[in-house]
């Protein structure tokens, strides 16, 4: 429950901009998460969210750009929990997920912050990334078939 919670917090970070701890609870209790100030205190910590300006003097949460060249211990988690297969159309990667995780999946891909992808477009349980060369769509394939089979 707590890694899925997790993937939620970052897909609607990225798709909102969450202020307070407050609007997130909303947001995550709509989800179908229940959750208390607490939890959501701590989950901020354990994402190592933080606050940076956004429009019109507002602040919203972001998640901090990992160390390691992105191997975030969370981003690896959701990749491992979301995968469930992926397919390539020359240098288009396209990654299958469990319903409802593709954009937490696609945030951790855009966040491992990799040269051969250019970017992610998620829908429910499908993504497609636009990835440099057909060469580099093997080479991505490769890296996430090592992060997966760490987490099997």
């Amino acid at each position: 429950m707590k890694v899925s919670r997790h993937a939620k917090i970052i897909e609607l970070i990225n798709q909102y901009n969450i202020e307070t701890q407050e609007e997130l609870a909303d947001r995550l209790n709509n989800a179908g998460f229940k959750v208390t100030q607490a939890t959501i205190s701590r989950d901020i910590r354990d994402l190592k969210l933080t606050k940076v300006a956004s429009d019109g003097g507002r602040q919203k949460y972001v998640v901090l750009r990992p160390d390691e060249g992105g191997m975030s211990e969370k981003y690896v988690r959701v990749l491992q929990d979301g995968y469930v297969s992926m397919d390539m159309a020359q240098n288009i990667l396209v990654i299958k997920t469990v319903s409802g995780m593709a954009m937490a999946v696609a945030a951790a891909v855009d966040a491992m912050d990799w040269s051969e992808v250019v970017g992610c477009i998620a829908g429910d349980d499908t993504i497609m990334c636009a990835i440099r060369t057909v060469d580099d769509t093997a080479v991505v394939m490769d890296k996430i078939r090592k992060i997966v089979s760490k987490g099997k």
